[in-house]
C-alpha cells in the first residue's frame, strides 16, 4: 500500500465514496477509509434497507387490494423473515457495487478507524498515511435525548433487525425516519402511535401535504399525537408504556416496541478534530462556503457539517469539494433546489419554497393544485390519493416550490427540481409536451392551474389578474391558450376534478 496520496477521504458513505471517485477521475491518487461497510449509513442501515422493506409492504398492500383489478389472491399473508432476507440481499449487492466502483476507479480502499494525526497525516488504527488534502465525510449518528427509560427503546438501526412484526409500536418523533417506519408497520397491521413534540409531524413539509397524510395514516388505525412531550418509558404488564403530556394533560401509550426517532447528529467521535485545528460548533465541523474547514487542506462534506442531512446532498458536496481541491472550479454549493423525499404511502416529496415560507419572505405568489383523482394514469394505477401543489412568483411566473403527495411522488419531484434549479416559469412547464397518460402530467396541470388555465379541473373565477409572463415561442408554432384566463394571485383550485381520460 502506498503511504502517501493526493487525497484521503475519511468515510465511505454517499458523500465520501462519490468524492473519492471524482478525485480519481481528475487524476488524483486517492484513498478512502471506512471503519464499517462501504456505502455508509444510507446504504447499510438507512435509505436502502428501509426502502427495500417499504417496497415489500407496498406490494402487500397492493395484493390485498387486488380484487377490483381482477386479481384473486385469497388470504394474502406477509412473511417478515423473507422480506428481511431480501432487504439484506439488496444491501449486500449495492455494497459490492460500491466496492467494485472504487476498485475500477483506481481508489485505494482502507478499512479501519481514521483519525487526523497532524498536518497532512491520517492515522488508521495506528498506521499513518500522508495526504495533500483530506476530506472529512464521517456522516452522522442517531441522536440521543435525556429521556428516562431510553434504554428500553430501539433506534432506527435496531428496528431494521426486528425478528417479528410488533403488534403495537410507539414512535417518539414525527420526522422523516419516524413517519417512514410508522407507515411501514401500519401497513402491516401494527397499531402505530406517533408522538411529536411540535404542532405538526414532518415539520419541514407543507401543511397541506401533512394533513393529507395524517388522514391516510388514521385510516390505517394509526394515531398522531402532536404537542406531546414524552416524559418516560417504563415497563408495563405485557410490554412497554410511553408516558407523555400534551395540552397540560397527561397521557400514556402501551406498546410492544418503542422507536426513538428524534433525528441525527454529526459524527466526529475519535476524529481528532480539536488537535488538528478543525473547529467544531455544536458538534458539527465548521466549513466556509467552499467546504474548507479551519485547518489547511482539510475539507468536510455531508452530515458531519450539519447542513441538509440527505445522501444526495452529501454526494453533491463531495463533487464540489473535490473540484475545488483540484482547482477546476471555485464552487459554492447551491442548495435552493435540493429535493426532500419521504417514503410513506402515499409518498411525499418537495423542493424549493413552501407556500407559507414564500409568503413569510414577503413574496407575492401564485399557487396551483392538481389532484391525482383527476389523473387518468393515477386512476389506472388505483392510486389516486393526493395532489401536486406548485408555488410561483406572481410577477414573473418563476417556479419557487413544488410539493407532491401521491403515487411515485419521490420520482415526480425530479422534473420540478430541474425547473427550479434552472429558473423555469410556469408557462415553460406547460409549454413542454408531457406524455399521456403519465403521472408527470400532473405537474404540468398544476402549473396551468396556477395561471388560471387548468384544463382537467374546473377553474374558479379570478378576482385579481396579473399580466401573463413572457414565454418562449416553440420552434413549430406558438402555444395556443384560447379562452385561457390570465394568471392571478392566490390559489387556483377546484373541488370538482374532471378525469384526464
Amino acid at each position: 500500500m502506498a503511504s502517501s496520496f493526493d487525497v484521503v477521504v475519511i468515510g465511505g458513505g454517499p458523500g465520501g465514496y462519490v468524492a473519492a471517485l471524482r478525485a480519481a477521475q481528475l487524476g488524483a491518487s486517492t484513498a478512502i477509509v471506512e471503519k464499517d461497510r462501504m456505502g455508509g449509513t444510507c446504504l447499510v442501515r438507512g435509505c436502502i434497507p428501509t426502502k427495500a422493506l417499504l417496497q415489500s409492504t407496498e406490494l402487500y398492500s397492493l395484493a390485498k387490494g387486488g380484487e377490483p383489478f381482477g386479481v384473486v389472491t385469497g388470504n394474502v399473508g406477509f412473511d417478515w423473515p423473507t422480506a428481511q432476507k431480501r432487504k439484506t440481499q439488496v444491501v449486500d449487492q449495492l455494497v459490492k457495487g460500491v466496492e467494485g466502483l472504487l476498485k475500477a476507479g483506481g481508489v485505494t480502499s482502507l478499512h479501519g478507524a481514521a483519525r487526523l494525526a497532524g498536518k497532512g497525516q491520517v492515522a488508521i488504527d495506528g498506521e499513518s498515511i500522508a495526504a495533500k488534502d483530506i476530506v472529512i465525510a464521517t456522516g452522522s449518528a442517531v441522536s440521543r435525548i435525556p429521556l428516562k427509560g431510553a434504554e428500553l427503546t430501539i433506534d432506527s438501526d435496531r428496528i431494521l433487525e426486528l425478528k417479528e412484526i410488533p403488534a403495537r409500536l410507539a414512535v417518539i418523533g414525527g420526522g422523516v425516519v419516524g413517519m417512514e417506519f410508522a407507515a411501514m408497520f401500519a401497513a402491516l397491521g401494527t397499531k402505530v402511535t406517533v408522538l411529536e413534540m411540535l404542532p405538526q409531524v414532518l415539520p419541514m413539509v407543507d401543511a397541506d401535504l401533512v394533513t393529507a397524510y395524517a388522514k391516510h395514516l388514521t385510516g390505517l388505525g394509526g394515531v398522531i399525537q402532536t404537542n406531546a412531550k414524552v416524559t418516560e418509558v417504563v415497563k408495563s404488564k405485557g410490554g412497554l408504556q410511553v408516558q407523555f403530556s400534551a395540552g397540560g394533560e397527561g397521557g400514556a401509550v402501551d406498546a410492544d416496541q418503542v422507536l426513538l426517532a428524534v433525528g441525527r447528529s454529526p459524527y466526529t467521535e475519535g476524529l481528532g478534530a480539536d488537535e488538528a485545528g478543525v473547529k467544531l460548533e455544536r458538534g458539527r465541523v465548521v466549513v466556509d462556503p467552499h467546504l474548507r474547514t479551519t485547518a489547511d487542506h482539510v475539507w468536510a462534506i455531508g452530515d458531519v457539517i450539519g447542513g441538509i442531512m440527505l445522501a444526495h446532498v452529501a454526494s453533491y458536496e463531495g463533487v464540489c469539494a473535490i473540484e475545488n481541491i483540484a482547482g477546476h472550479s471555485n464552487r459554492v454549493p447551491d442548495y435552493h433546489a435540493a429535493p426532500n423525499c419521504v417514503y410513506t404511502d402515499p409518498e411525499i416529496a418537495h423542493v424549493g419554497l413552501g407556500e407559507k415560507e414564500a409568503k413569510d419572505k414577503g413574496l407575492e405568489v401564485r399557487v396551483g393544485r392538481f389532484p391525482f383523482a383527476a389523473s387518468g394514469r393515477a386512476l389506472t394505477l388505483g392510486q389516486s390519493e393526493g395532489f401536486v401543489k406548485v408555488i410561483a412568483d406572481a410577477g414573473s411566473g418563476r417556479l419557487l416550490g413544488a410539493h407532491i403527495i401521491g403515487p411515485r411522488a419521490t420520482d415526480l419531484i425530479a422534473e420540478a427540481t430541474l425547473a427550479i434549479q434552472n429558473g423555469l416559469t410556469l408557462e415553460q412547464l406547460d409549454l413542454t409536451i408531457h406524455a399521456h397518460p403519465t403521472l408527470p402530467e400532473s405537474l404540468m396541470e398544476a402549473a396551468l392551474a396556477a395561471q388560471g388555465r387548468a384544463i382537467h379541473v374546473a377553474n374558479r373565477k379570478i378576482s385579481a389578474p396579473h399580466p401573463a409572463p413572457a414565454a418562449p415561442t416553440p420552434p413549430a408554432a406558438a402555444h395556443s391558450a384560447v379562452g385561457a384566463a390570465p394568471p392571478q394571485s392566490g390559489e387556483a383550485k377546484s373541488n370538482n376534478p374532471v378525469v384526464a381520460a
